[in-house]
């Protein structure tokens, strides 16, 4: 049985996924659903967009997980539903597009970093992302949207401290956990979803680190929900950014952003502290 959640929290999300043609080969989502970042697409428990290279989606805010999967799986069959035939999803943090298709992108399209998100470890906006290796490799996020107020300041210095600290415990209980999970996510992160990403909202804050392997497995998406429950219920008895030294705070930062496992640090420190999945 999922883990409850406080009832004076919400939790929503907006992952992103690719479209692959009858080939199997990844194409732009532009044309092939409606709805873009100005003016998502209302659909039942949620709206639809185009993301640069990808389609996105995001669910109306929640407060169970039978709700959450409920939200995730509707919109996500509403969007398929949507397809011109032959077209499929691809659910992968990252794709390399071909040339062809790469030509005949609009250059919009093809922007990152158009918005910038920032690092709740150093409190700091994030540089924006470069890929000139490899230009034509795009990635897929599966963001969390954690709320608990409404019409916060985005100025208001306790506000931002506030959310801070929810997403450093969230590297701690989702980031890290993570890393062994994500079998693309050293790819992924070498354009986005480094340790600490986050954006502030005037209802609390969107969680920025994870890719959108989750949502392939309803298993896994339990896990991340009672991770999820687990860092916010535990924030004032277990707050582990607090309790871990600078060093072991490092090491998490370290593992997140490389994706190479710290065995140490996942099996013999705060680890076992935490009673879920």
């Amino acid at each position: 049985m999922a883990a409850m959640l406080d009832s004076k929290f919400t939790v929503g999300c907006d992952p992103e996924v690719f479209i692959v043609d009858e080939t199997g080969r990844p194409v732009s989502a532009e044309g092939l659903i409606p709805g873009t970042k100005e003016e998502p697409y209302r659909v039942p428990f949620g709206a639809i967009q185009v993301d640069g290279m990808a389609a996105e989606f995001n669910i109306d805010p929640v407060n169970t997980f039978d709700d959450f999967r409920h939200h995730i799986r509707s919109v996500l069959q509403t969007m398929k539903d949507m397809l011109p035939t032959g077209y499929a999803f691809l659910i992968k943090p990252s794709v390399v597009f071909d040339e062809e298709v790469w030509k005949k992108t609009p250059l919009k399209a093809k922007e990152l970093g158009c918005m910038p998100d920032f690092n709740a470890w150093t409190a700091s906006i994030n540089p924006p992302p470069r890929n000139y290796d490899m230009p034509t490799l795009r990635t897929a996020a599966g963001h969390i949207h954690i709320g608990w107020t409404k019409d916060a300041d985005l100025s208001d210095v306790n506000h931002i401290v506030n959310c801070n600290d929810l997403v450093k415990q969230l590297d701690w209980y989702l980031g890290g956990w993570s890393v062994p999970h994500d079998q693309d996510g050293a790819i992924r992160r070498s354009l986005y979803g480094k340790a600490g990403a986050c954006r502030y909202k005037d209802y609390g804050v969107e969680y920025r680190v994870l890719s959108n392997f989750w949502l392939v497995d309803d298993t896994v998406m339990e896990t991340v929900w009672d991770r999820l429950v687990s860092a916010i219920t535990q924030m004032s008895s277990t707050f582990i950014p607090e309790l871990s030294s600078m060093k072991y705070n490092k090491r998490l930062i370290k593992m997140i952003e490389t994706s190479i496992i710290d065995d140490q640090l996942m099996s013999n420190y705060h680890y076992p502290l935490i009673d879920v999945r």
